[in-house]
């Protein structure tokens, strides 16, 4: 593919540019065949595999025929799923089909581990997507999931040998995070930059999870109109009082007790060190929080090791959605904490979830961060700044001791899903997006 393919507009601007050989055909009429690959799949249950999962869905639903090369499943938990053994698999999810392929796992997802996982998924898909190539019908769309940042190449090469456009969807600034949470030097945010900036200026287009993420991928040298914003959604439905009532009855928390909860993927982004921190500067104080982390990941061990001499903390492990929802709606405060550093490369993908639950958030991120702009966006919540334990405890005292600022926060947020945050105008987004790259010249 070329890497200075202008972009002038939509895709009725480019219909004179194309020459009738450069053109990979695309069946309009009856959807395209449309390759999308990713490391991560349902039945992970954070993280990016909802996304995707929605996206393959919303697609074939849409009438794309669609085949999602994937890696086993293994996030939060970074353990592979004993229920999926073997070295390829072939299933259907719905009108999907999904092939999945083996790769390591590392214990510590970190440095040389991630970078194992990512290889073998990349080397893993490269040849499942050639038998693809191969054994079945064309392509006519190929679209990349990043991170992982290697599999991206292996789409670029599929998507070159199969002379179709090729897509990549930007779920974090693979470059700035990858480096950040690993504590790298300079010299390697250097060669992940360059990587990722060659990798997406050789896509067709680039679909970013947040606006925010707009600077730091035209920094990388991709052509700015060559960029779309495609925002996640909320994958959840909201919980009845009730079903939150009854998470505190099982959980024996008292109902005069504020329940701070974080609930995710507990792993160096998420710095939940500052949690703990809070919650021990919360017990020296007297205040009354109770502080739940609900999820796994590779920090949990180590967090639990630190938290042991803390009785206002509770670890629960992940619960199916409905259970999930649940345990939303039974907490007084949702928490969003991040890696001090990090602003502008990751958009949390907690925070569809927090909004349409109907509980007030704190979000202890950078003034500048995605997640900055969604609260101001939606008005669901209080910021305060990361790293910050006594900051964390004055923001969850002041809405205890607010009962009316927290009625308000909450009641912001399913407001805000709902006019913003829906799913069936998500994925029609991504399916113009889809039909646009279907018609871009290939070259």
């Amino acid at each position: 593919m070329g890497t200075t393919r202008p972009r002038t507009g939509r895709t009725s601007d480019l219909r004179i540019q194309r020459a009738p050989e450069l053109v990979h055909t695309a069946r309009a009429a009856d959807g395209l065949d449309v390759t999308l690959v990713g490391l991560n799949y349902l039945p992970e249950p954070t993280g990016i595999a909802p996304y995707t999962t929605g996206v393959a869905r919303g697609l074939a639903a849409r009438g794309h025929r669609v085949h999602v090369v994937t890696g086993m499943p293994h996030y939060p938990a970074w353990r592979r799923d004993p229920d999926y053994p073997g070295v390829v698999r072939h299933e259907n999810d719905g009108d999907v089909h999904v092939t999945r392929v083996w790769h390591p796992v590392p214990s510590a997802p970190l440095g040389a581990g991630r970078v194992g996982l990512e290889a073998g998924f990349a080397l893993a898909a490269g040849a499942a997507l050639t038998h693809h190539r191969l054994t079945r019908t064309p392509t006519d769309v190929v679209v990349a999931v990043s991170p992982a940042l290697l599999s991206v190449a292996a789409a670029l090469a599929h998507g070159h040998a199969a002379h179709a456009p090729v897509g990549v969807v930007v779920q974090d600034v693979y470059s700035r995070t990858a480096v950040d949470t690993t504590n790298a030097g300079g010299a390697a945010l250097r060669v992940a930059a360059r990587l990722e900036g060659r990798l997406l200026r050789r896509a067709t287009g680039v679909a970013l999870a947040h606006e925010r993420f707009r600077p730091a991928v035209t920094a990388l040298g991709v052509p700015a109109d060559n960029l779309t914003v495609l925002p996640n959604w909320t994958h959840v439905t909201r919980a009845d009082a009730a079903a939150g009532t009854a998470v505190r009855t099982r959980h024996g928390w008292d109902p005069r007790t504020p329940v701070v909860l974080h609930a995710g993927n507990m792993g160096a982004k998420q710095h939940l060190e500052n949690v703990l921190a809070t919650a021990r500067l919360a017990l020296a104080d007297g205040a009354p929080h109770h502080f739940v982390l609900l999820g796994d990941g590779a920090r949990r061990r180590a967090l639990q090791a630190l938290a042991a001499d803390l009785p206002n903390v509770q670890f629960i492990d992940p619960v199916p959605d409905a259970d999930f929802t649940a345990h939303l709606a039974a907490a007084d405060v949702l928490l969003l904490n991040e890696l001090p550093g990090l602003h502008d490369m990751c958009a949390p993908s907690k925070l569809t979830s927090y909004f349409a639950a109907g509980r007030p958030v704190l979000a202890a991120t950078h003034d500048d961060s995605a997640a900055a702009a969604e609260l101001e966006n939606a008005r669901a919540g209080l910021r305060v700044d990361p790293g910050d334990p006594a900051a964390a405890l004055a923001g969850l005292r002041r809405l205890a001791e607010r009962p009316d600022l927290a009625g308000r926060l909450a009641a912001a947020g399913p407001t805000y899903a709902a006019s913003r945050l829906g799913a069936g105008a998500a994925i029609d987004a991504y399916d113009h997006w889809i039909r646009d790259l279907g018609e871009t010249p290939w070259n």
